[in-house]
């Protein structure tokens, strides 16, 4: 009895005591050894080797990786190793490449020894050229030594710790280089294949398919660290966070690629939403990395990953239980995505043993659902291809179909074209003899306003021509009796030769001398000078009309000549000026001006349809109190072009008629005062003459017509305001 006691009371004692690991013996090969490690965890990461060393807290782990979940606490390893291999180099593998920082201690004597590694260092500054963090522990041969390790990260901290003399260290390597070598094969070549194929088809699957496992593929290389290896050696800022910026690239490319290989917008709404989500958390992941939050990034990652397995799951059960076809191989190559993820974390929780299997059952997931995606985009092209066939002998029975039908329409539709056509030779008829019709009016209509225009201007010439002649002929009667009253006078004194008397002589002179007084002979001399005169004058008139006239008519219109523009406005007043009369005040402001290369005629034409219309303005306006006046400038604005203006106070034309004034029929006379022509013609003529015509028009103030010529036909017109 008290035997029983005494060993009770020794082992509570002994469960007192503090707990320290084993020794690690080591005998060679490879050597797992996470459980004989003492972690003790270091909030302030202020603490040195000594004061780790006398600490008597440590915890033993009883892991084979230990998994410290993520934190930004320092973690202190403890372990002790026995040297009993054949080799004095041992090596101490961290199969973890995702550390920000890893410092080896050992004391030689009191002096302190380390190694230290940083996700600052470049590649080549490791002591071993390997993808995880090797260190070469000294221990001499059957000797002993006691190791501190401090570890911290920014992401979740696990600890596979390893023990290789240099033949198996040798050997691991190439195992892991060949598995992960074979992995990259694998995905360059999917990766090639697929984008191939996408050049071929432009199918948007394909090229969201390539980007995703393009940069799936390189976030498992940077997990592993072989691209840290390879590929960016001098860059460890950027392989401090490749491992975020592949995987948010992977999970929006992925998204992307489910949403447009499954349908889902079109199959389940919901489910476009939910990868939207997806789209949304790791692009936030993404910002919040780029921003210097890198620990907050890598909870994102997790979060991300895990809606975005959860989500994709879901609606690819969901598009499954409508019998789409391609959603059944996205299930598969998914569902084995997740096994190999789920059997990772389990490896990590330390519920599956830390062995070669479990190590690689991430990129074996990947590769199987890489292979899967490829072979349900194949039958995708298989399923679009029967369904093109389908399409096509579709289309080919429609197709023979429609050619029945227009046979059998054909029969009908002829007898109905026959008819119709019948009909519209008739209606083309009628149409023609209408149209010939009004090409009679509009002729006969045209032939009036020229008549009219001709009428105007044989009414102005003959009254213009009418005054200076009945002014000659009023004076012939006059004249007539002047002349035979001097040829009285003549013919007294042509007799007086035959007077040989003197007395009989001087008694007919003295006769001759009473004739002249009888007949007042000074005032015939005035009376004759007044009559000449007069005759004289209206001779001069007449002359002045007549080439008046000949300016205006321009017979060599049908050619381009230079002309004196201040010549036509003349020769136009001239006759005009019976129906300008003494009512009307003319004011004519005409400057000197080039001539210009025009059709005379025309251009005389012009002047005269604008100046009737302006008469006929002032002769109509209600206004009594109002002083009519018709103002005719011409100037000159710069070398190229003349401008000529013709203004008058009358009524002003309305804004809604000063927009179809040019328009061909449209006049605001009474019935049988004008053809509606006249302004059209005036428009005509300026654009034939490369010109422009502007109206400055306000209702009741008075209307201009503001004329721009080119003096060259080659030179465009500008539009000139006149002060």
């Amino acid at each position: 009895m008290k035997s029983i006691v005494a060993w009770t009371l020794w082992i509570v004692l002994g469960c007192l005591q503090p707990v320290y690991a084993n020794v690690i013996t080591f005998k060679g090969g490879s050597e797992i050894i996470g459980k004989h490690l003492e972690i003790f965890q270091d909030p302030s990461n202020r603490l040195t080797v000594q004061q780790i060393q006398a600490r008597t807290d440590f915890q033993l782990n009883h892991e084979d990786a230990a998994n410290m979940g993520q934190s930004q606490s320092a973690y202190w390893l403890r372990f002790k190793v026995k040297n009993l291999s054949s080799d004095s180099n041992i090596y101490l593998e961290l199969a973890y490449p995702l550390i920000h920082s890893c410092e080896l201690y050992y004391f030689i004597g009191n002096s302190v020894v380390s190694h230290k590694y940083s996700d600052f260092d470049t590649f080549d500054n490791r002591e071993v050229k390997h993808q995880n963090l090797i260190f070469n522990l000294p221990i001499p041969l059957y000797g002993e030594r006691e190791f501190y390790l401090k570890i911290r990260g920014d992401s979740q901290v696990i600890l596979p710790l390893f023990l290789h003399d240099q033949k198996h260290l040798f050997e691991s390597s190439l195992y892991a280089e060949t598995i992960n070598g074979i992995y990259a094969g694998i995905i360059i070549v999917m990766v090639l294949y697929n984008l191939f194929i996408y050049f071929s088809t432009r199918d948007k699957s394909y090229l969201y398919y390539v980007l995703y496992i393009l940069f799936i593929g390189l976030a498992q290389t940077t997990l592993t660290g072989y691209a840290y290896k390879y590929l960016w050696t001098s860059y460890p800022g950027f392989n401090a966070n490749a491992v975020v910026w592949f995987s948010v690239l992977a999970g929006i490319f992925a998204a992307f690629f489910f949403k447009n290989f499954l349908q889902v917008k079109e199959k389940l709404p919901i489910g476009n939403l939910l990868l939207n989500i997806m789209i949304f958390l790791y692009s936030a992941t993404g910002i919040i990395n780029i921003l210097g939050f890198k620990s907050l990034s890598f909870t994102g990652i997790d979060i991300s990953g895990g809606y975005g397995a959860l989500a994709t799951l879901f609606v690819a059960i969901k598009i499954t239980r409508q019998n789409y076809r391609p959603a059944k191989f996205f299930l598969g190559a998914w569902s084995l995505f997740l096994l190999g993820l789920v059997l990772l974390v389990l490896r990590n929780m330390n519920v599956l043993p830390y062995n070669m299997f479990t190590t690689y059952t991430m990129q074996a997931g990947t590769i199987l659902e890489v292979i899967l995606l490829s072979f349900a985009l194949a039958d995708k092209i298989n399923i679009l291809k029967k369904e093109r066939e389908a399409s096509q002998e579709r289309a080919l029975w429609i197709s023979k179909e429609n050619e029945r039908i227009i046979k059998e329409q054909n029969v009908s539709l002829e007898g109905k074209v026959l008819k119709r056509t019948k009909e519209l030779r008739t209606t083309n008829e009628e149409l023609h003899n209408t149209l010939n019709q009004l090409k009679d009016a509009q002729s006969q209509i045209i032939e009036s306003e020229k008549m009219a225009s001709l009428g105007q201007l044989t009414a102005g010439i003959a009254h213009e021509i009418n005054n200076p002649i009945n002014f000659v002929s009023s004076n012939v009667r006059p004249l007539r009796r002047d002349i035979e009253d001097v040829l009285e006078i003549l013919d007294a004194y042509s007799v007086l030769e035959e007077y040989e008397s003197p007395q009989v002589y001087e008694q007919q002179v003295q006769n001759i001398k009473n004739l002249k007084k009888d007949l007042d002979i000074g005032y015939i001399k005035t009376e004759l000078d007044m009559l000449l005169t007069g005759m004289e004058d209206g001779a001069k008139r007449t002359v002045e009309i007549v080439k008046g006239l000949k300016i205006f008519s321009r017979v060599d219109e049908s050619d381009l000549n230079l002309v004196d523009i201040n010549e036509g406005l003349e020769s136009t007043l001239v006759i005009l000026n019976y129906q300008i009369g003494t009512e009307i005040a003319l004011e004519k402001n005409l400057g000197e001006i080039s001539k210009v290369e025009c059709y005379g005629g025309k251009i005389n034409q012009t002047f005269m349809n604008i100046l009737s219309n302006s008469i006929y303005a002032l002769k109509n306006d209600p206004d009594p109190n109002k002083k009519p006046k018709l103002t005719v400038s011409s100037w000159q604005p710069d070398e190229d072009h003349v401008c000529i203006s013709l203004k008058d106070n009358g009524i002003g034309i309305p804004p809604e008629v000063k927009s179809k004034i040019f328009d061909p029929f449209f006049t605001t006379k009474q019935i049988g005062e004008g053809t509606g022509l006249g302004l059209s013609i005036v428009f005509k003529i300026i654009e034939v003459h490369h010109g422009s015509l502007v109206v400055n028009s306000e209702v009741g103030e008075g209307t201009e017509f503001l004329i721009t010529l080119p003096v060259l036909r080659k030179k465009p017109s500008i539009t000139s305001t006149h002060e």
